[in-house]
């Protein structure tokens, strides 16, 4: 039984195409090869039948189409090799009705399900509905059923100006919200592009899967075009990490690779050959879904190290605790437990908003961007309860103190030096446990008035450094005092490195902000791609501000062509001191001279504006509540250039 043909107009006017010329139109899903040749319109498929070569960007030389990749000639009409060869061209019908040229193509049958769509339907089972990456020659296949998952409303694709902002966009949805979101690129170098971004979520432990598109089967290892062995160039970041084959299990491998990357908090990479993503999936293979694969993570601490940290919480009269980032999802029990022991919380930096500045018992953040506060009830405690955190240098916890650490992951227990009761269980379990098991036995000193004081202190101290300036550009100080009068309470805030950040910590006073941040790589240019994380994740709920330094935003400075494309209303700071001021400060602090760290920047505001968003530029202290007001009530992407003097940190 014959199919059915089907016209379609591919040219309005046929005086469009001239005699002599050939071009690329698409009727359907076919791209064609038009000819005007000899006074006639012809139609041919658009694929030269040796390497794919576009015939519609080829042109007419001696009567003959000539491939515009290698140069074989084809007839424009007929589609026939000369010599006689048995390699031409398909041809379509073609029709003219008054000035509109008509191409007509056999009806197209139903999709075919492929491995790509029951690998994709899978990962959206999963609740893995983000996707940040960049469409290519080498990941079509994967492309076209993500597209058919977002025409269902299952996905929602982002595509991004560089395949790294892809990486820390789906690293700070990680953070955020602990469930993992992909990065997508090609083969070669865009899949080298996302390494920063997967070292960025693997080193902070957030879950996160990369998607790459890989040559075909048979041509890797041959030194083929943009060929890299992407399995093996992933092994150092992706603890789970797979090439699709036409055998594998292929729901089953999509499956193993988001249990991995949420159970263990870490980076998983599948890698899809081109010709594989096409494959028709195999006649009983189905979608799989989470349901019964994945267990609670609910574990008790073991009962002996519980005993020993009982007995030391009884015994003291002036306990911290400290928080980590690892507490995220367990703030509720633990500010539970200590309300309960009147006692100060201190967080890492990379928790810091995790607990309220105006909070009674908050002390603000501890370590190198941190405030004198929790120094201070660090130092003056007789036992520290160590929530979620590693312990990191930065941060600066003594390990002269008596101490309990809490975790979910037993090798962060004890990881740098001993400690006194080390309990490996779930953060939330533990802290309820705390609050059951010590209720009525408890003696510890209310110190509630002593942080009171302490902040007054401290706050008296941000106000006298207020004062300084030097006429060489307002003071970070001044800008995070800004946005502390300024920033929605409940915003997401994402913060670069350098020094923007450290005077984030130090002088940003959290209300109900969640705050994230490049922890333990400290990757120049996070903020401005995490912040579309963040968006992705929960933008609909809740305002989503980006914190850099000019350093940082030249990074990724594209990105806001991104903010605009998918009306993201991300409202940017910059701290803009035309120097890579952290830098500088190393090399003094080290006695080198300061050298190569002055930046030539463009008028950023200006910039912002060019792309559709809204920017300004503010130079005098007195213009900046104004202008950060006029950010915030904008609709849409905004960007607040500040003109810094970089020693005003």
């Amino acid at each position: 039984m014959s199919k059915k043909t089907v016209w379609h107009k591919v040219l309005e006017d046929k005086g469009q195409l001239p005699e002599g010329r050939v071009m690329t139109v698409t009727a359907e899903h076919h791209g064609i090869c038009l000819t005007h040749f000899d006074g006639k319109f012809s139609a041919l498929e658009n694929r030269c039948p040796h390497q794919g070569g576009p015939l519609g960007e080829g042109s007419i030389e001696g009567g003959m189409l000539r491939c515009p990749w290698h140069g074989w000639d084809f007839n424009p009409c007929t589609g026939l090799p000369p010599g006689g060869f048995d390699d031409g061209v398909p041809t379509f019908q073609v029709r003219e009705e008054k000035d509109a040229i008509y191409v007509g193509i056999e009806e197209e049958e139903a999709h075919v399900e492929t491995v790509s769509d029951v690998m994709i339907e899978t990962m959206v089972n999963w609740g893995v509905n983000a996707v940040f990456g960049m469409v290519g020659h080498s990941n079509l296949g994967v492309a076209d059923a993500m597209k058919r998952q977002e025409e269902k409303g299952n996905l929602r694709f982002f595509g991004i100006r560089h395949e790294g902002a892809a990486a820390f966009a789906a690293s700070a949805y990680g953070k955020l919200t602990g469930k993992p979101a992909a990065c997508f690129a090609i083969a070669g170098p865009g899949s080298t592009n996302l390494f920063t971004g997967l070292w960025d979520a693997k080193v902070d432990r957030a879950p996160i899967i990369a998607l790459t598109g890989q040559v075909d089967t048979q041509v890797i290892g041959t030194g083929a075009f943009q060929e890299v062995d992407l399995v093996k160039a992933f092994q150092t970041v992706a603890d789970f990490n797979h090439g699709v084959q036409e055998h594998s299990k292929h729901a089953e491998l999509m499956t193993r690779a988001i249990k991995h990357a949420i159970i263990n908090r870490d980076v998983s990479h599948i890698t899809f050959p081109d010709e594989v993503q096409i494959l028709p999936k195999p006649e009983n293979e189905k979608a799989q879904t989470p349901e019964g694969r994945i267990t609670p993570f609910d574990i008790t601490p073991p009962r002996e190290m519980m005993e020993k940290a009982k007995e030391m919480i009884v015994k003291a009269d002036r306990p911290a605790i400290i928080v980590g980032h690892g507490a995220k999802f367990n703030m509720k029990s633990i500010m539970a437990f200590a309300e309960m022991m009147n006692c100060p919380v201190i967080t890492t930096f990379k928790a810091k908003g995790l607990l309220s500045d105006h909070h009674a018992l908050g002390c603000g953040v501890l370590g190198r961007s941190g405030t004198p506060i929790a120094s201070w009830f660090m130092n003056e405690s007789d036992l520290l309860i160590v929530f979620g955190s590693s312990f990191s240098n930065h941060t600066g916890i003594t390990p002269k103190k008596p101490t309990i650490q809490v975790d979910f992951d037993p090798l962060t227990l004890s990881k740098f030096h001993k400690v006194d009761a080390a309990l490996w269980g779930e953060i939330g379990v533990t802290a309820n446990l705390f609050m059951d098991e010590l209720k009525g036995k408890l003696s510890t000193v209310d110190r509630r008035e002593e942080i009171a004081e302490r902040w007054r202190i401290w706050r008296e101290e941000k106000e006298s450094r207020m004062l300084d300036d030097k006429g060489e550009g307002i003071s970070s100080i001044a800008v995070f005092e800004a946005m502390n009068k300024i920033t929605p309470e409940d915003a997401i805030i994402t913060v670069d490195v350098g020094n923007n950040a450290y005077s984030f910590g130090r002088y940003f006073e959290c209300k109900q902000q969640s705050i994230l941040m490049s922890g333990y790589l400290g990757s120049i240019g996070f903020a401005l791609p995490a912040a579309m994380g963040a968006w992705a994740a929960e933008g609909d709920k809740r305002p989503v501000w980006s914190v850099s330094g000019d350093g940082g935003l030249g990074q990724y400075l594209a990105e806001i062509t991104t903010l605009v494309k998918y009306n993201m209303p991300i409202k940017h700071i910059l701290l803009n001191n035309s120097e890579l001021g952290k830098i500088s400060k190393e090399q003094k602090a080290a006695e080198f001279d300061v050298w190569t760290t002055q930046l030539h920047n463009p008028n950023f505001a200006d910039f912002a504006t060019n792309c559709g968003a809204l920017g300004i530029r503010v130079e005098k202290r007195e213009d900046l509540d104004a202008a950060m007001e006029k950010i915030a009530a904008h609709d849409g992407p905004a960007l607040l250039d500040i003109v810094c003097d970089s020693s005003l940190i």
